[in-house]
Order: structure tokens, then C-alpha cells, then sequence
């Protein structure tokens, strides 16, 4: 068995977490002298930390709603690798896929958010993983929430999240859900087209709005451009923001998007000269000073957030300049979700076609790998020869072969990658992937019988 912590009463236990929070195996209240083996008596005092985390803020995140009494497994110094092997090795009798959640790299995330961006409040991105541990540590550390629809504003909602945290974020709203945020209080949304304004007159008037103005063309996202959905084209602005103003509408400023996993930090700079067009707009036609300047999401941690965060301080000081009562916020999803959450597989079967090996695995494109169906490479993969390799599972220093990786369901489409070389595996060995958290298990079905609801999240520090 693997032991790790529970965040309540100080004691280690076994558990396992779904993505639904379900808790299995052992609980406090099943908890006997008979696993007294794999649990110890210990004092948060004593407890060697994580790089980067103090024991405050390690406190703070096993503590929160929707993780305490949870179990955690604090990494100390055991590398992750060692701890998906333990559990693959230990509990993993189905051999389902597995997650694995760090939460000292989240708490590291929104840290960092914080230093080079803290003018900027962040409204996390619900759709792009929804994951309920997630959320539950976004909260705690202070993130907002971006939802786009009644069943996320509930998610967020549940963990205690004020209303006032909440931007719904949707231009394009359904009645039934545009009823639901005003009964809760979610008062902040964003639209751009004269038919919302009329719907949210007659369901929500006393929301404040954003008008979603189109995101630059030079953004070289790497998904489908959400400017062919959503925005205001420039000749738009002037006549939606009087539409908004006439039928008594609050507009309290601009929103915008530049698209998922951009690869041009500086279309943050065009956006926001845009932005500035339409506050400029709003001020002709006499309305209140907006106040609110929202620049959406297309973050991706690391060197592009650096130079984005640059781009981005640099423009606000350009165009909002002695502003004092301009707030802005932000919509970053694959910032916060992508590197935190790793991913286990285990290879279902195997077949052999010259110098080329082929492996199904136990997820796909229609569960965790929707990125390839974008065009998208996903992330190279780490073999665990588990089964056939236990005295050197990584491969190191085997030879290589080119390899194919299909997903389990009988559609060829189901195919998550090929001409990757990995040293020689079997079935019922095992690939782990990194940096899986984005737009992976949020996106996933239930296509030819192959549940998500299997998928489980562990939980490091």
C-alpha cells in the first residue's frame, strides 16, 4: 500500500480521489488497526516542505473546501516519477488511467501571477479543467473564476466562492442559465451582439456588461481562432455600446480574448490599443466611465507569460495611464491547469509491423488527447516498463523504435501519435505524459463505451 496524508487530524491513510471527488479505499471511519502499517502519527511542525511552499500556505491548500480530508502525498524528496511508479505498482489493480495534481506547482503558479502581473485580478478559465481539486486550490489561493455556463457558476459556487468572483464570460448565453446568475447574484457578463443586449434587458438588467470586442488577427493561436465566434467587429462598437445605453444597461468596459496557447505575446499590445478605442467610443456617446478593462486568456506558463506579462504592462501604461480607477482582470485557463496535472496510461495491447511498433492505450483522443484532433502534438511521453522492465523501466540506455500510440476506441481517428520513439514495451506496461492538465480530461467522452468517470486524480505537494 502507499501511504500519504490526509489533511485532517494528522494522520497517513490510503486513498484515491476521482475526478469527481468520490473517495475509495480507506476513510478516518473505516480506518483499523488492521492498515496500521501504512499509517503514521505526525505533527505539520515537523514536515519537510516542498521547495517553494511554506507551511502557511501548505496549510492554507489542505485545509480548503474540497480537499480537506483528502488524501495528499507530499513529494518531499521523492520524485514524481517514484511516486507514479509506487502507485502503479501498489494500487492500481484495474489499471485504469490515472492523474496525477501537484499542488505546490499550482500555489507556485498563482505566486508567480502575482508578482509579474499584480495589477491584474486572474479569473480562471473554468472550461479549460474543471477538475473539482483544481478549483478547490484556485479558490483557496485567491484566484476569481471565468464560467461559461449555469453547471460551472454551481461548481465554483460550492467551494464558497462569493458571486462577485465570478465573471460569466459567455457572450452567448442560454435563458435558463442567464436566470440562474442573477438569482445567485453572478452580476458581471460579457456580450457582443444587440440580441444579447435584448435577452439580458429582460432577464438580468441590473448586470454589469463587458462588450467583447474581436481579438487581433495577429495572435497566432495554435486552436481555432476565437474571433471567427466571438466579438464586436470595429464598425460594431459604436452601435452596440448605444443599444446597451438606451435600453438602460450598465456597460462597465472591454473585453477581449487573443486565443488559446498564442504564440504572439505582442497581439496583447494591438488588443489593448483596440480596447482603448472603444473606452475612447464609450465616453463620446456620453455613457459613465467604464472601468473595467477584461484581456482574456492565451497564456501558457513559462517564457511566453514572461514576455507577455512585459508586452502587457508596457501597452496598459501606453493607453491607461493614470487610471486609478481602472481595474483589470484576465481569463487565464492553461496557465494555471496545463503543468500541474500528469498523466498515466497503461498500453492494452501491442503489434509489431516491420521496424514500426504499435501500442493501444487505455486513452485517447476522445478522452485525455483531444489536442491532436486540433492538429496539435501532445506532449512526449515517459515509458514505465512496469510489467516487462521492472529493473529498468524508463529504457535508459535501450535501443529505440519508431512508434505509433492509439487510443482504445475502434475509430482510426483514434490516434494520438506516431513516429515517436520509445525503447521496447508490452502490455500492461505503462506511459506517462506531462503537462496534461489543459483542455484534456474537461474535454473528454464517453465515445464507445470508454467512461471518463474511471479516470482518477491523486493529489502531491
Amino acid at each position: 500500500m502507499q501511504g500519504t496524508m490526509s489533511a485532517t487530524h494528522g494522520i497517513i491513510y490510503v486513498t484515491l480521489i476521482s475526478r469527481k471527488s468520490r473517495v475509495v479505499g480507506l476513510s478516518q471511519s473505516t480506518f483499523s488497526p488492521l492498515y496500521i502499517s501504512c499509517a503514521i502519527l505526525f505533527h505539520y511542525s515537523l514536515l519537510k516542505f516542498p521547495s517553494g511552499m511554506d507551511s502557511e500556505k501548505m496549510q492554507l491548500l489542505l485545509d480548503a473546501p474540497g480537499i480537506k480530508g483528502k488524501s495528499v502525498k507530499i513529494l518531499s524528496n521523492q520524485s514524481l516519477i517514484d511516486y507514479v511508479q509506487s502507485i502503479i505498482l501498489n494500487t492500481q489493480v484495474t489499471k485504469d488511467p490515472f492523474y496525477i495534481l501537484d499542488l505546490s506547482a499550482t500555489a507556485l503558479l498563482v505566486e508567480n501571477w502575482s508578482c509579474q502581473l499584480p495589477m491584474i485580478k486572474p479569473f480562471y478559465a473554468v472550461k479549460c479543467n474543471s477538475d473539482p481539486l483544481l478549483l478547490a486550490a484556485l479558490a483557496v489561493l485567491g484566484c476569481n473564476f471565468d464560467c461559461a455556463s449555469k453547471a460551472e457558476i454551481q461548481s465554483v459556487l460550492s467551494f464558497g466562492v462569493s458571486p462577485d468572483r465570478i465573471v460569466y464570460a459567455n457572450p452567448c448565453k442560454a435563458e435558463t442559465h442567464l436566470k440562474y446568475a442573477a438569482k445567485v447574484g453572478v452580476n458581471l457578463t460579457t456580450f457582443d451582439s444587440k440580441y444579447e443586449i435584448d435577452k439580458i434587458s429582460k432577464l438580468h438588467p441590473r448586470c454589469s456588461l463587458l462588450l467583447r470586442i474581436k481579438g487581433p488577427p495577429d495572435s497566432a493561436s495554435k486552436w481555432a481562432p476565437l474571433g471567427s465566434k466571438f466579438g464586436a467587429l470595429p464598425e460594431e462598437v459604436e452601435p452596440l455600446l448605444e443599444a446597451a445605453r438606451d435600453c438602460g444597461l450598465s456597460v462597465s468596459g472591454i473585453s477581449f480574448h487573443i486565443g488559446s496557447e498564442s504564440t504572439n505575446p505582442h497581439s496583447f499590445r494591438s488588443a489593448i490599443a483596440a480596447s482603448k478605442v472603444a473606452f475612447d467610443c464609450a465616453t463620446k456617446l456620453g455613457m459613465p466611465p467604464m472601468t473595467t478593462l477584461n484581456i482574456g486568456g492565451g497564456f501558457t506558463a513559462g517564457s511566453f507569460f514572461d514576455e507577455a506579462a512585459t508586452v502587457i504592462k508596457s501597452a496598459l501604461l501606453d493607453y491607461f495611464p493614470d487610471n486609478p480607477k481602472l481595474t483589470v482582470i484576465s481569463e487565464p485557463g492553461r496557465y494555471f491547469a496545463e503543468t500541474v496535472f500528469t498523466l498515466a496510461t497503461n498500453i492494452i495491447g501491442k503489434r509489431v509491423r516491420g521496424e514500426t511498433r504499435e501500442y493501444w492505450l487505455n486513452d485517447g483522443v476522445f478522452g485525455s488527447f483531444l489536442c491532436v484532433a486540433y492538429g496539435i502534438t501532445p506532449p512526449s511521453s515517459m515509458p514505465l516498463a512496469l510489467s516487462s522492465n521492472l529493473a529498468n523501466p524508463t529504457g535508459e540506455g535501450l535501443p529505440r523504435h519508431r512508434s505509433t500510440l492509439f487510443g482504445p476506441t475502434c475509430d482510426s481517428v483514434d490516434k494520438v501519435t506516431e513516429n515517436t520513439d520509445l525503447p521496447e514495451l508490452e502490455t500492461n506496461d505503462w506511459l506517462m505524459f506531462p503537462n496534461m492538465g489543459a483542455y484534456s480530461t474537461a474535454c473528454s467522452t464517453s465515445f464507445n463505451g470508454f467512461s471518463p468517470d474511471v479516470v482518477f486524480t491523486y493529489l502531491v505537494i
